[in-house]
């Protein structure tokens, strides 16, 4: 019997929080815990290979093997760049006329 890691998988949009805990084999790689996870079937349209993924906020690439209680974040794009944003909140707006 292949010995097995617990891992975790999780995604999140405004309408849906994604959060799989998983039993995979040693070796197993962000990708094919991804598949395992039942994600791609529950969120149809998400594209791997467009989508930023990570292992506790830290970027890795899909061929990356799982370690022990890593959670596998997958990481939709920005809508607004958050330096101008938050540049935007600072500025001072005009007076009123």
């Amino acid at each position: 019997m292949a010995e097995k890691i617990a891992v975790q998988v999780c995604y999140a949009t405004p309408e849906l929080q994604f959060l799989r805990d998983l039993s995979v084999a040693v070796g197993t790689t962000l990708e094919q815990a991804v598949a395992q996870s039942g994600l791609l079937a529950e969120v149809p349209g998400l594209d791997l290979g467009t989508l930023a993924m990570g292992i506790y906020a830290k970027k890795k690439t899909l061929d990356t093997v799982l370690r022990e209680h890593d959670r596998v974040e997958l990481y939709r794009p920005l809508i607004a760049d958050p330096k101008n944003a938050r540049r935007r909140r600072k500025t001072p707006s005009a007076p009123a006329a």
